[in-house]
């Protein structure tokens, strides 16, 4: 349903990653409001380190966090998702469902928040891919084609009839304008909310300057092998203090995203040479299926037999908080001296974790929650 007649309120959204298009789809398609979006870097850009939805692995799991909000947040997405696979058929060939493989060098917190998987179960030892595994689970989940994705998030808002404006916000006084400002039209009509899904630019927007936020870094590889059917993830407590683990994402396009890093406060904008190597042969040691499957017939796959299925590298910034992530509501004043109300909602990627999918529609339920309390 557009979003037309008396009752509408025009609302102005900050930010067109996973988050903010998220929400906006979600106020759009309630009819309510007029939402417009303001962003600088939109989904059909070109990959860059400035729009880390992008280099998301966009697997949905159950990750260990602190955060209620979060945790509410991710089983309420993780409900949004199954849906659309099972009813929507546009979005359902956006996702892939496919086994995971878990690998822990820790043993897990008791409850587990990995629980949550009605089909969890352990992997024997016999099946561990290193000497140092002590924990080991497999369960079904989905991964999602992030390009893909995100331009069918931004189709949506469309067809309800939702505005996107491309432009650079420097202070959050300025989205208190009418948004065509940021096109180079005067005039219009001023919006009645604001909602800032910034991600880690909430640290240098004029006006919020949230220094709590910073940056952790993941650097990944994609490569072109569509024989993998099952996700792989390694990791420990040393190797995270170190910045490091490793996985391997399947994707329904054919390329499988292998990682990474978790770099807190790594600001480094392109891939490092020796990080792509430690990854090539980790995926080498551990998952060697990534391997095509006429060369692991012949012989041993190397890490050059890897190589050559890369298609692309690069890296992204996930937007950490250290207070958690903020979907709260507050105000701004408007240089004609107006009150216009602001929902907060970043901050999402806590523990180095991409939560700002995995608990995207989560978030904007509460944002929309906050917004109407905001219009009462």
């Amino acid at each position: 349903m557009s979003a037309t007649g008396q009752n509408i309120k025009r609302v102005t959204v900050m930010g067109a990653g996973v988050v903010g298009l998220t929400t906006a789809v979600k106020l759009q398609e309630t009819g309510r409001y007029a939402v417009t979006i303001v962003a600088e870097i939109l989904p059909t850009d070109p990959p860059s380190p400035r729009y880390t939805s992008q280099w998301a692995g966009a697997i949905q799991l159950f990750l260990t966090t602190d955060d209620p909000i979060l945790q509410k947040a991710e089983k309420e997405t993780y409900e949004v998702f199954k849906k659309m696979i099972e009813t929507e058929t546009e979005a359902a060939a956006l996702f892939k469902t496919i086994k995971v493989e878990l690998y822990f060098k820790d043993p897990r917190p008791s409850p587990d928040p990995l629980d949550h998987f009605p089909d969890l179960k352990p992997i024997t030892e016999d099946k561990f891919p290193s000497s140092d595994v002590v924990v080991g689970l497999e369960a079904t989940t989905f991964t999602i084609d992030v390009p893909r994705y995100l331009n069918y998030l931004l189709a949506r808002f469309l067809s309800k009839g939702g505005q996107i404006i491309r432009g650079t916000v420097q202070h959050v006084q300025q989205l208190t304008e009418n948004p065509g400002i940021f096109a180079g039209h005067k005039g219009g009509e001023a919006p009645d909310a604001i909602l800032l899904c910034p991600g880690l630019a909430a640290r240098s927007l004029g006006g919020l300057e949230d220094q709590n936020m910073y940056p952790v870094r993941g650097q990944v590889l994609r490569l072109r092998a569509p024989w993998v059917d099952h996700f792989l993830s390694v990791e420990g407590e040393k190797d995270q203090a170190k910045g490091r683990l490793f996985y391997a994402i399947p994707r329904s396009s054919g390329l499988v995203v292998v990682g990474g890093t978790r770099g807190a406060n790594d600001w480094f904008p392109v891939a490092r040479k020796e990080t792509t190597e430690r990854i090539l042969q980790e995926a080498l040691d551990f998952f060697p299926e990534l391997a095509p499957p006429e060369i692991r017939a012949q012989r041993a796959p190397t890490v050059e037999d890897l190589r050559s299925l890369i298609v692309d590298e690069g890296c992204g910034f996930r937007p950490a908080r250290k207070s958690g992530v903020r979907i709260e509501r507050g105000t701004v004043d408007a240089s004609d001296g107006k009150t216009i109300p602001v929902v907060f909602n970043y901050g999402h990627g806590g523990g180095g974790y991409e939560l700002y999918f995995q608990s995207s529609w989560g978030s904007a339920n509460k944002t929309l929650k906050l917004l109407e309390e905001a219009f009462v």
